[in-house]
């Protein structure tokens, strides 16, 4: 027997016959999700302040970005298609970067924000909105103005990061302790943000605001581009991990008794984690609760095995932020709204509903 349906079929005759149908109905999820989220890529194409039909999208699709119809080609290859892709890639990265938060700290509210990741990227953004020419001038930099607030978020990320991870290593780095200090590090980000806000001009202070609400408004094609490579490299890391993170999930000591280095595992998962969340919110600013929705749904869905565990919460992802960019378009058809703010307001009762349609899971 293979070790694949060792792992399926346990070690009784009759739980050998239940095998194929758990592999069955895993399949049947996954293609439900694939085309609920194809479904609603295809709204998101045809939502959108400018009216664009859809026979005018399909011509425009056809006709490539060089087509006749020079305004259509312009919304859907230079506006809609970006976005929707940078939806797909932020929503995929941060599903990931939560269900291996909650596994790493084994914790159900671990999200990739609750190591104070968004507050470092929120101020590094306020910092290049506020200094950003006069920085890169300083450091003789010659960057477009628009890379210069996705590049300064990024490099906050991974400082906090870097901060945690070594503040943390003074005590061990157990998973109790990375929370503790990724709280305080979480505050003092806020804390340098509120302060860059108060000194801002109202006009600035304006910009600031505008990026941490979180928006797919911003998103281009160079940027889909680096945050989709980067989750791209991302992504092999992770399912080289998928045993270890299934085997963590029963704790530390049975997954140090499995022979798994659990601190060198979880030092090699913060780094992943990092990037995924640096990746998804430079771009696009503060969105939240897609991570720490994503990997209850995909728990709840397909169970705790990583393999199937860690595609499901990046559909999850994904479908929860181009489910949150169509209801913003919809909402608001004439300007749409931020979708981070659609995502905080739509995932407090989708969190509670996870919790309660999950009896017995978060019994103690």
């Amino acid at each position: 027997m293979s070790a694949g349906s060792q792992i399926g079929c346990g070690t009784g005759a009759g739980a050998c016959v239940r095998a194929p149908s758990a592999a069955a109905r895993r399949a049947t999820i996954f293609a439900a999700a694939g085309l609920a989220l194809a479904g609603l890529v295809a709204a998101d194409l045809l939502t959108g302040p400018s009216g664009l039909s859809a026979g005018a999208l399909w011509e425009a699709l056809r006709a490539g970005p060089a087509g006749e119809n020079r305004a259509a080609a312009a919304i859907l290859y230079q506006i809609r298609l970006p976005q929707v892709a940078m939806a797909l890639i932020v929503g995929g990265a941060l599903g990931l970067a939560g269900l291996v938060m909650q596994t790493l700290l084994a914790n159900p509210l671990a999200s990739p924000f609750t190591l104070g990741f968004s507050a470092a990227a929120g101020f590094g953004a306020a910092l290049a909105i506020m200094f950003g020419g006069a920085i890169s001038a300083a450091l003789g930099l010659t960057l477009a103005p628009h890379l210069l607030t996705p590049l300064f978020a990024f490099a906050a990320t991974l400082g906090a990061t870097a901060l945690v991870w070594g503040l943390a290593q003074v005590r061990g780095a157990r998973p109790e302790i990375l929370v503790l200090v990724g709280i305080a590090v979480l505050f003092f980000f806020q804390s340098l943000q509120s302060l860059l806000q108060f000194l801002a001009a109202p006009e600035v202070l304006q910009q600031i605001v505008f990026w941490l609400f979180g928006s797919l408004a911003r998103a281009s094609w160079p940027g889909v581009w680096v945050a989709g490579g980067i989750v791209a490299l991302c992504l092999p890391l992770l399912a080289r991990e998928a045993w270890a993170l299934t085997a963590l999930r029963l704790g530390e000591a049975n997954a140090a008794s499995l022979g798994l280095e659990t601190e060198a595992l979880r030092r090699r998962l913060f780094l992943i984690t990092a990037a995924l969340t640096a990746a998804a919110v430079s771009f696009t600013g503060t969105i939240g609760f897609v991570g720490l929705i994503a990997p209850h749904v995909a728990r709840a869905l397909v169970g705790e095995d990583h393999r199937f565990a860690l595609p499901m919460a990046a559909i999850g992802g994904a479908v929860i932020l181009v489910s949150a960019s169509v209801a913003a378009k919809l909402i608001s058809q004439g300007a749409a709204i931020p979708v981070g703010l659609v995502t905080a307001i739509a995932g407090i009762p989708m969190l509670i509903a996870v919790i309660l349609g999950q009896k017995g899971r978060y019994d103690v």
